[in-house]
Protein backbone atom coordinates (compact mmCIF):
# COMPACT_ATOMS: atom_id res chain seq x y z
CA UNK A 1 0.00 0.00 0.00
CA UNK A 2 2.61 2.43 0.99
CA UNK A 3 4.48 1.72 -2.91
CA UNK A 4 1.30 2.63 -4.67
CA UNK A 5 0.95 5.87 -2.49
CA UNK A 6 4.59 6.50 -3.40
CA UNK A 7 4.16 6.11 -7.13
CA UNK A 8 1.08 8.33 -6.98
CA UNK A 9 2.77 11.03 -5.44
CA UNK A 10 5.51 10.76 -7.75
CA UNK A 11 3.00 10.99 -10.98
CA UNK A 12 1.29 13.91 -9.15
CA UNK A 13 4.81 15.77 -8.36
CA UNK A 14 5.87 14.80 -12.02
CA UNK A 15 2.60 16.37 -13.65
CA UNK A 16 3.39 19.47 -11.06
CA UNK A 17 7.15 19.77 -11.98
CA UNK A 18 6.13 19.78 -16.03
CA UNK A 19 3.51 22.34 -15.47
CA UNK A 20 5.79 24.94 -13.80
CA UNK A 21 8.81 24.57 -16.14
CA UNK A 22 6.59 24.89 -19.11
CA UNK A 23 5.30 28.26 -17.63
CA UNK A 24 8.35 29.11 -16.47
CA UNK A 25 9.76 28.41 -19.95
CA UNK A 26 6.84 30.70 -21.62
CA UNK A 27 7.50 33.77 -19.37
CA UNK A 28 11.59 33.28 -20.18
CA UNK A 29 11.09 33.07 -23.92
CA UNK A 30 8.05 36.53 -23.43
CA UNK A 31 10.83 38.33 -22.68
CA UNK A 32 13.23 37.32 -25.24
CA UNK A 33 16.18 36.71 -22.48
CA UNK A 34 19.57 35.66 -23.89
CA UNK A 35 22.04 33.18 -21.87
CA UNK A 36 25.12 32.18 -23.44
CA UNK A 37 24.52 34.39 -26.72
CA UNK A 38 21.35 31.60 -27.61
CA UNK A 39 18.77 32.58 -29.34
CA UNK A 40 15.57 33.42 -26.87
CA UNK A 41 13.64 30.18 -28.10
CA UNK A 42 16.83 28.09 -27.16
CA UNK A 43 17.24 29.86 -23.91
CA UNK A 44 13.89 29.23 -22.80
CA UNK A 45 13.79 25.56 -23.62
CA UNK A 46 17.35 25.41 -21.54
CA UNK A 47 15.82 27.61 -18.39
CA UNK A 48 12.48 24.83 -18.66
CA UNK A 49 15.31 22.03 -18.76
CA UNK A 50 17.42 23.65 -15.29
CA UNK A 51 14.09 24.04 -13.84
CA UNK A 52 12.80 20.59 -14.06
CA UNK A 53 16.36 19.45 -12.53
CA UNK A 54 16.32 21.28 -9.60
CA UNK A 55 12.62 20.55 -8.80
CA UNK A 56 12.77 17.03 -8.81
CA UNK A 57 16.34 16.66 -7.10
CA UNK A 58 14.94 19.01 -4.19
CA UNK A 59 11.69 17.11 -4.78
CA UNK A 60 13.82 13.51 -4.10
CA UNK A 61 15.68 15.65 -1.33
CA UNK A 62 12.77 16.13 0.28
CA UNK A 63 10.84 12.67 0.41
CA UNK A 64 14.27 10.94 1.29
CA UNK A 65 14.31 13.80 4.61
CA UNK A 66 10.59 12.52 4.94
CA UNK A 67 10.64 8.96 4.85
CA UNK A 68 12.78 6.27 6.03
CA UNK A 69 11.41 4.10 3.57
CA UNK A 70 12.18 6.37 0.91
CA UNK A 71 15.54 6.40 1.71
CA UNK A 72 15.64 2.72 1.92
CA UNK A 73 14.13 1.94 -1.41
CA UNK A 74 17.32 4.87 -2.95
CA UNK A 75 20.03 4.21 -1.38
CA UNK A 76 19.15 0.63 1.31
CA UNK A 77 18.03 -1.64 -1.44
CA UNK A 78 20.92 -3.85 -1.92
CA UNK A 79 21.94 -3.51 2.07
CA UNK A 80 18.16 -5.08 2.60
CA UNK A 81 19.18 -7.75 0.29
CA UNK A 82 22.02 -9.19 1.90
CA UNK A 83 20.59 -8.60 5.32
CA UNK A 84 17.54 -10.96 4.47
CA UNK A 85 19.78 -13.39 2.35
CA UNK A 86 21.87 -13.46 6.13
CA UNK A 87 18.96 -14.40 8.11
CA UNK A 88 18.21 -17.28 6.06
CA UNK A 89 21.15 -18.75 5.84
CA UNK A 90 20.74 -17.96 10.07
CA UNK A 91 17.51 -20.20 9.90
CA UNK A 92 18.95 -23.19 7.93
CA UNK A 93 21.65 -23.49 10.32
CA UNK A 94 19.55 -22.67 13.10
CA UNK A 95 17.29 -25.69 11.90
CA UNK A 96 20.79 -27.95 11.62
CA UNK A 97 21.57 -27.18 15.03
CA UNK A 98 18.12 -28.40 16.08
CA UNK A 99 18.71 -31.51 14.35
CA UNK A 100 21.77 -32.12 16.06
CA UNK A 101 20.25 -31.24 19.56
CA UNK A 102 17.68 -33.74 18.49
CA UNK A 103 20.22 -36.43 18.11
CA UNK A 104 22.15 -35.64 20.98
CA UNK A 105 18.80 -36.12 23.17
CA UNK A 106 18.63 -39.47 21.80
CA UNK A 107 21.35 -40.43 22.33
CA UNK A 108 21.10 -39.23 26.17
CA UNK A 109 17.91 -41.05 26.58
CA UNK A 110 19.30 -44.26 25.85
CA UNK A 111 22.28 -43.76 28.11
CA UNK A 112 19.60 -42.99 31.08
CA UNK A 113 18.12 -46.05 30.39
CA UNK A 114 20.95 -47.84 30.88
CA UNK A 115 22.18 -46.32 34.05
CA UNK A 116 18.56 -47.02 35.57
CA UNK A 117 19.09 -50.89 34.49
CA UNK A 118 22.57 -50.77 36.37
CA UNK A 119 21.21 -48.60 39.60
CA UNK A 120 18.66 -51.43 40.11
CA UNK A 121 21.10 -54.12 39.97
CA UNK A 122 23.60 -52.13 42.70
CA UNK A 123 19.86 -51.83 44.56
CA UNK A 124 19.81 -55.92 44.14
CA UNK A 125 23.37 -56.62 45.00
CA UNK A 126 22.64 -54.04 47.80
CA UNK A 127 19.93 -56.14 49.19
CA UNK A 128 21.58 -59.09 49.43
CA UNK A 129 24.04 -57.57 51.12
CA UNK A 130 22.23 -55.93 53.64
CA UNK A 131 20.51 -59.63 54.08
CA UNK A 132 23.87 -60.76 54.80
CA UNK A 133 24.83 -58.39 57.32
CA UNK A 134 21.92 -58.56 58.63
CA UNK A 135 22.62 -62.74 59.53
CA UNK A 136 26.24 -61.91 60.32
CA UNK A 137 24.73 -59.72 63.12
CA UNK A 138 22.65 -62.20 64.59
CA UNK A 139 25.40 -64.52 64.85
CA UNK A 140 27.28 -62.17 66.36
CA UNK A 141 24.96 -61.54 69.34
CA UNK A 142 24.75 -65.30 69.67
CA UNK A 143 28.29 -65.37 69.88
CA UNK A 144 28.34 -62.86 72.51
CA UNK A 145 25.85 -64.11 74.66
CA UNK A 146 27.59 -67.42 74.79
CA UNK A 147 30.78 -65.76 75.78
CA UNK A 148 29.34 -64.27 78.50
CA UNK A 149 27.92 -67.34 79.54
CA UNK A 150 31.27 -69.44 79.48
CA UNK A 151 32.70 -66.33 81.71
CA UNK A 152 30.57 -66.92 83.79
CA UNK A 153 31.40 -70.52 83.97
CA UNK A 154 34.56 -69.44 84.17
CA UNK A 155 33.82 -67.39 86.87
CA UNK A 156 31.84 -70.45 89.36
CA UNK A 157 34.77 -73.27 87.94
CA UNK A 158 37.63 -70.76 89.67
CA UNK A 159 35.24 -71.32 93.23
CA UNK A 160 35.43 -74.97 92.55
CA UNK A 161 38.59 -77.14 94.27
CA UNK A 162 41.92 -77.79 93.02
CA UNK A 163 41.13 -80.62 91.53
CA UNK A 164 38.94 -78.64 88.80
CA UNK A 165 41.54 -76.34 87.73
CA UNK A 166 42.86 -78.35 85.13
CA UNK A 167 39.36 -78.22 83.50
CA UNK A 168 39.28 -74.07 84.18
CA UNK A 169 42.18 -73.89 82.13
CA UNK A 170 40.88 -75.58 79.54
CA UNK A 171 37.49 -73.68 79.20
CA UNK A 172 40.15 -70.43 80.03
CA UNK A 173 40.94 -71.35 76.41
CA UNK A 174 38.18 -72.11 75.04
CA UNK A 175 36.99 -68.54 76.11
CA UNK A 176 39.93 -67.31 74.60
CA UNK A 177 39.17 -68.87 71.28
CA UNK A 178 35.43 -67.84 71.51
CA UNK A 179 37.20 -64.19 71.73
CA UNK A 180 38.99 -64.82 68.90
CA UNK A 181 36.52 -65.54 67.03
CA UNK A 182 34.29 -63.29 68.17
CA UNK A 183 37.01 -60.50 66.60
CA UNK A 184 37.42 -62.36 63.77
CA UNK A 185 33.33 -62.20 63.02
CA UNK A 186 33.45 -57.97 64.08
CA UNK A 187 36.02 -57.17 62.01
CA UNK A 188 34.14 -58.91 59.01
CA UNK A 189 30.83 -57.12 59.80
CA UNK A 190 33.37 -53.71 59.38
CA UNK A 191 34.25 -54.96 56.17
CA UNK A 192 30.75 -55.76 55.31
CA UNK A 193 29.23 -52.49 56.90
CA UNK A 194 32.63 -50.56 54.49
CA UNK A 195 31.53 -52.63 51.45
CA UNK A 196 28.03 -51.74 52.13
CA UNK A 197 29.01 -47.96 52.40
CA UNK A 198 31.27 -48.35 49.49
CA UNK A 199 28.19 -49.53 47.33
CA UNK A 200 25.84 -46.83 48.22
CA UNK A 201 28.02 -43.45 48.02
CA UNK A 202 30.66 -44.12 45.49
CA UNK A 203 30.15 -45.18 41.85
CA UNK A 204 31.51 -47.76 39.34
CA UNK A 205 33.88 -46.45 37.32
CA UNK A 206 34.10 -49.17 34.92
CA UNK A 207 32.66 -52.72 34.59
CA UNK A 208 33.86 -55.96 34.38
CA UNK A 209 34.92 -56.84 30.78
CA UNK A 210 35.16 -53.37 29.85
CA UNK A 211 38.00 -52.27 27.55
CA UNK A 212 40.89 -50.00 28.57
CA UNK A 213 42.89 -50.32 25.55
CA UNK A 214 43.05 -52.72 22.46
CA UNK A 215 45.38 -52.37 19.44
CA UNK A 216 46.49 -54.97 17.19
CA UNK A 217 50.15 -56.02 17.71
CA UNK A 218 52.11 -57.81 15.07
CA UNK A 219 53.52 -61.08 16.05
CA UNK A 220 56.45 -63.64 14.41
CA UNK A 221 58.75 -61.24 16.28
CA UNK A 222 61.18 -60.90 18.56
CA UNK A 223 59.69 -60.81 22.19
CA UNK A 224 61.63 -57.57 23.15
CA UNK A 225 59.77 -56.06 20.24
CA UNK A 226 56.69 -57.40 20.81
CA UNK A 227 57.04 -55.98 24.56
CA UNK A 228 57.97 -52.52 23.74
CA UNK A 229 54.39 -52.55 21.39
CA UNK A 230 52.31 -54.09 24.51
CA UNK A 231 53.69 -51.13 26.87
CA UNK A 232 52.71 -48.70 24.54
CA UNK A 233 49.44 -50.34 25.31
CA UNK A 234 49.54 -50.42 28.49
CA UNK A 235 50.25 -46.38 28.25
CA UNK A 236 47.58 -46.19 26.24
CA UNK A 237 45.05 -47.70 28.30
CA UNK A 238 46.39 -45.62 31.83
CA UNK A 239 45.62 -42.61 29.79
CA UNK A 240 42.50 -43.38 28.92
CA UNK A 241 41.80 -44.38 32.92
CA UNK A 242 42.68 -40.97 33.97
CA UNK A 243 40.49 -39.59 31.12
CA UNK A 244 37.64 -41.61 32.74
CA UNK A 245 38.39 -40.65 36.17
CA UNK A 246 40.06 -36.98 35.47
CA UNK A 247 43.05 -37.77 37.54
CA UNK A 248 46.89 -38.19 36.46
CA UNK A 249 48.10 -42.19 36.52
CA UNK A 250 51.60 -41.31 35.67
CA UNK A 251 52.59 -42.76 38.59
CA UNK A 252 49.97 -45.78 39.24
CA UNK A 253 50.37 -48.28 36.07
CA UNK A 254 47.29 -50.71 36.11
CA UNK A 255 47.73 -53.77 37.82
CA UNK A 256 48.12 -56.26 35.36
CA UNK A 257 49.31 -59.98 36.26
CA UNK A 258 53.29 -59.89 35.57
CA UNK A 259 53.06 -63.97 34.68
CA UNK A 260 49.86 -63.30 32.23
CA UNK A 261 51.28 -60.49 30.79
CA UNK A 262 54.80 -62.52 30.26
CA UNK A 263 52.51 -65.28 28.73
CA UNK A 264 50.81 -63.12 26.46
CA UNK A 265 54.09 -61.60 24.80
CA UNK A 266 55.55 -65.01 24.36
CA UNK A 267 52.64 -66.31 22.63
CA UNK A 268 52.42 -63.22 20.31
CA UNK A 269 56.24 -63.52 19.31
CA UNK A 270 55.53 -67.22 18.43
CA UNK A 271 52.69 -66.96 16.60
CA UNK A 272 52.88 -66.16 12.86
CA UNK A 273 49.70 -64.00 12.62
CA UNK A 274 48.93 -60.38 13.66
CA UNK A 275 47.21 -60.87 17.76
CA UNK A 276 44.35 -58.45 19.19
CA UNK A 277 45.43 -57.35 22.22
CA UNK A 278 42.88 -55.81 24.49
CA UNK A 279 43.21 -54.79 28.12
CA UNK A 280 39.84 -55.02 29.76
CA UNK A 281 38.58 -54.67 33.52
CA UNK A 282 38.98 -57.82 35.79
CA UNK A 283 35.73 -56.73 37.73
CA UNK A 284 33.35 -53.70 38.77
CA UNK A 285 35.73 -51.26 39.37
CA UNK A 286 34.97 -48.39 42.13
CA UNK A 287 36.20 -44.97 42.53
CA UNK A 288 39.16 -45.27 44.64
CA UNK A 289 40.33 -48.71 43.81
CA UNK A 290 43.18 -50.22 42.20
CA UNK A 291 42.24 -50.59 38.59
CA UNK A 292 42.89 -54.29 37.79
CA UNK A 293 42.99 -55.30 34.64
CA UNK A 294 43.52 -58.65 32.58
CA UNK A 295 44.45 -59.94 29.08
CA UNK A 296 42.28 -60.84 25.87
CA UNK A 297 43.97 -62.14 22.89
CA UNK A 298 42.07 -62.73 19.36
CA UNK A 299 44.04 -63.97 16.31
CA UNK A 300 43.17 -60.80 13.54
CA UNK A 301 42.72 -61.20 9.99
CA UNK A 302 41.04 -58.65 7.63
CA UNK A 303 36.93 -59.91 7.94
CA UNK A 304 35.34 -57.90 5.22
CA UNK A 305 36.79 -56.44 2.53
CA UNK A 306 35.73 -52.74 0.92
CA UNK A 307 32.48 -52.45 -0.69
CA UNK A 308 31.85 -56.19 0.63
CA UNK A 309 28.45 -57.13 1.07
CA UNK A 310 27.09 -58.17 4.27
CA UNK A 311 23.94 -59.25 4.51
CA UNK A 312 19.99 -58.24 3.10
CA UNK A 313 17.11 -58.80 4.69
CA UNK A 314 13.36 -58.13 3.20
CA UNK A 315 10.82 -55.44 4.79
CA UNK A 316 7.31 -54.62 4.02
CA UNK A 317 5.95 -51.02 5.03
CA UNK A 318 2.68 -50.37 5.04
CA UNK A 319 2.26 -47.35 5.90
CA UNK A 320 4.56 -43.86 5.87
CA UNK A 321 5.43 -44.17 9.77
CA UNK A 322 8.82 -42.58 11.35
CA UNK A 323 8.50 -45.57 14.36
CA UNK A 324 7.73 -48.13 11.85
CA UNK A 325 10.44 -47.12 9.68
CA UNK A 326 13.19 -46.39 12.76
CA UNK A 327 12.11 -50.29 14.16
CA UNK A 328 12.91 -51.86 10.74
CA UNK A 329 16.38 -49.98 10.60
CA UNK A 330 17.09 -51.01 14.09
CA UNK A 331 16.15 -54.16 13.51
CA UNK A 332 17.99 -54.42 10.37
CA UNK A 333 20.78 -53.44 12.36
CA UNK A 334 21.04 -55.95 15.16
CA UNK A 335 20.68 -58.77 11.96
CA UNK A 336 24.07 -57.00 10.39
CA UNK A 337 25.64 -56.83 14.47
CA UNK A 338 25.06 -60.76 14.16
CA UNK A 339 26.29 -62.09 11.04
CA UNK A 340 29.64 -59.57 11.39
CA UNK A 341 29.92 -61.56 15.25
CA UNK A 342 29.46 -64.84 13.04
CA UNK A 343 32.14 -64.21 10.50
CA UNK A 344 34.81 -63.04 12.90
CA UNK A 345 34.20 -59.54 13.74
CA UNK A 346 34.81 -58.84 17.62
CA UNK A 347 31.94 -56.73 19.64
CA UNK A 348 32.24 -54.90 22.30
CA UNK A 349 31.78 -56.73 26.03
CA UNK A 350 29.24 -54.09 27.22
CA UNK A 351 26.81 -53.45 24.93
CA UNK A 352 27.80 -56.41 22.17
CA UNK A 353 28.31 -54.01 19.43
CA UNK A 354 30.56 -54.34 16.39
CA UNK A 355 30.13 -51.00 13.98
CA UNK A 356 29.57 -47.53 14.42
CA UNK A 357 26.34 -45.82 12.62
CA UNK A 358 26.41 -41.92 12.26
CA UNK A 359 23.20 -39.94 12.92
CA UNK A 360 23.12 -38.71 10.09
CA UNK A 361 23.23 -42.00 8.44
CA UNK A 362 20.75 -43.33 10.56
CA UNK A 363 18.24 -40.53 10.13
CA UNK A 364 18.57 -40.52 6.52
CA UNK A 365 17.99 -44.51 6.28
CA UNK A 366 14.72 -43.71 8.58
CA UNK A 367 13.57 -40.69 5.81
CA UNK A 368 14.64 -42.83 2.93
CA UNK A 369 11.88 -46.13 4.53
CA UNK A 370 9.16 -43.28 5.35
CA UNK A 371 9.14 -42.51 1.65
CA UNK A 372 7.93 -45.94 0.78
CA UNK A 373 4.93 -48.07 1.51
CA UNK A 374 6.33 -51.52 -0.72
CA UNK A 375 7.90 -54.48 -0.44
CA UNK A 376 11.95 -53.40 -0.30
CA UNK A 377 15.12 -55.05 0.31
CA UNK A 378 17.45 -53.62 2.61
CA UNK A 379 21.47 -54.54 2.24
CA UNK A 380 24.50 -53.56 4.23
CA UNK A 381 28.05 -53.43 2.84
CA UNK A 382 31.46 -53.04 4.67
CA UNK A 383 32.57 -49.33 3.88
CA UNK A 384 36.62 -49.95 4.44
CA UNK A 385 38.27 -53.06 4.64
CA UNK A 386 37.49 -54.00 8.21
CA UNK A 387 39.87 -56.25 10.80
CA UNK A 388 38.78 -58.71 13.75
CA UNK A 389 39.09 -55.64 16.05
CA UNK A 390 36.72 -53.56 13.93
CA UNK A 391 34.58 -51.10 14.28
CA UNK A 392 32.72 -52.02 11.23
CA UNK A 393 31.10 -48.83 8.97
CA UNK A 394 28.58 -49.43 6.92
CA UNK A 395 26.96 -48.38 3.70
CA UNK A 396 23.31 -49.01 3.09
CA UNK A 397 21.56 -49.81 -0.34
CA UNK A 398 17.64 -49.79 -0.45
CA UNK A 399 15.66 -51.20 -3.27
CA UNK A 400 12.34 -52.38 -4.30
CA UNK A 401 12.17 -56.40 -3.60
CA UNK A 402 11.05 -57.18 -7.39
CA UNK A 403 14.32 -55.31 -8.59
CA UNK A 404 17.01 -57.95 -6.08
CA UNK A 405 18.67 -59.96 -7.96
CA UNK A 406 20.30 -61.77 -4.86
CA UNK A 407 19.53 -63.93 -1.73
CA UNK A 408 18.76 -62.59 2.07
CA UNK A 409 21.55 -64.74 3.69
CA UNK A 410 25.33 -63.73 3.92
CA UNK A 411 27.07 -64.14 1.09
Amino acid sequence: MYGVLLIVVLIVTGGAIAFIGDRLGTKIGKKRLSIFGLRPRHTSVIITIITGAIITTLTFAVMAAASENVRTALFGMEKLKQHMTEMQQNIENAEAELKSAQVEKDAADSALERAKGQVEKLISQQKELEAESRDLQEGNAALLEQNESLQSSNEKLGKQNDSLLADNASLSGRNEKLTSDNQVLEERTRQLRDGLITMREGDITFRAGEILASGVIQGGRSEKAVEADFQSLAQLASRNVSVRLGENLTDQEIWLYQPEVEAAIKSIAESRQDMVVRIVAAGNLVRGETVRASLELYKNSIIYQGKEFIIARPYTLKEHDEAEAEHVVMDFLTNVNQAAVQKGILPDPIRGSVGIIEGAQFYSLVESLQRTTDHIVLSAYARDATDAQGPLRLEFKLEPAKDFDGDYLER
